[in-house]
């Protein structure tokens, strides 16, 4: 069991957005943060498979490929079609449902059950190909992180809600994301030197910084845009459509008034600076003027799914 343990804390972690899936023969944690959406884990002991996805809606009209993981009635076939490939006998697989909260606000007084139609989705899916549900945390009136351990097959599921922000009680939580490891350490010096704030970790591209939102829950992000693998605006438009979080944007291409700064408050952004105001190379006392305030500011406001 002590080794167990070991190997599970070195496990790889992915992180899903929604619209994503993913399959694997290699342990791993696979994590998400749900709302109205649904996750299905799908795994098989005899072969050590796994799959888990994250769908916002229950069906398509289209079988356009690219849609695959957006629907349940698609996204759930596809990956156990996947896994089929390798063990075709439905008794080997259990399959565990998590999400479909009621968490869609203003939509609820149109009647838009949204949750309880990706749940349904989920169930009809599964019972298409006769794998049994063995636990099923679904719908409620709150959002929740899931963990899917696919090497002992269980998953961690934590609710989370609207949190109260009491920064009088604990310091400002900061993620900062940054391409430039100097630009980071930087922000990160200058953070530190603030009494009411804590820098809780550093990423240097999107895929880095998910993973961090998932495990260190930052009450603003310092976001750069031009990044590696997803710019800045894209992975802005992720955050604010899957785990609205405050962000400041921090960027040598945001002028102000430019477009992209337009763009970035259209998106959700709290705040947008030019890094090139900042003179970070000159000393940290700019920066101390104008970086700190907005994230103070922005670590207060409540921002909402878009």
């Amino acid at each position: 069991m002590e080794n167990l343990k070991i190997n599970c804390s070195e496990l790889k972690r992915i992180f899903l957005l929604p619209g994503e899936y993913y399959i694997t023969k290699t342990p791993c944690v696979i994590a998400t943060l749900l709302g109205s959406c649904v996750s299905v884990c799908v795994y098989n002991e005899h072969n050590l498979t796994a799959a888990m996805n994250h769908f916002i809606r229950d069906k398509s009209n289209s079988r356009n490929e690219k849609q695959i993981g957006k629907f349940g009635d698609l996204s759930i076939r596809y990956i156990i079609d996947t896994l089929f490939t390798l063990d075709s006998n439905a008794r080997h697989y259990k399959a565990k449902i998590f999400g479909g909260g009621n968490v869609v606000g203003h939509l609820e007084h149109i009647g838009l059950a949204i949750g309880e139609q990706n749940i349904f989705a989920a169930k009809e899916a599964l019972l298409a190909y006769k794998i049994p549900i063995v636990e099923n945390k679904t719908a409620g009136k709150q959002g929740m992180k899931i963990y899917f351990n696919t090497l002992n097959y269980t998953v961690d599921s934590q609710y989370i809600g609207e949190e109260k922000k009491n920064f009088q009680t604990r310091k400002i939580r900061v993620l900062i994301v940054d391409d430039s490891e100097l630009v980071r350490n930087l922000l990160t010096k200058v953070v530190s030197q603030t009494d009411d704030m804590e820098v809780v970790g550093q990423a240097k591209d999107a895929y880095e910084a998910r993973d961090l939102m998932l495990g260190t829950n930052p009450d603003v992000i310092s976001l750069d845009i031009v990044m590696p693998k997803i710019d800045g605006l894209k992975f802005l438009e992720k955050i604010m459509g899957c785990v609205p979080k405050p962000v400041v944007i921090v960027s040598t291409i945001a002028k102000n008034m430019s477009k992209i700064a337009m763009k970035a408050k259209q998106l959700g952004a709290v705040g947008v600076i030019d890094k090139e105001e900042l003179q970070l190379y000159n000393g940290l006392g700019i920066v101390k003027m104008k970086y700190i305030p907005a994230l103070r500011t922005a670590a207060g406001q409540i921002v909402r799914k878009r």
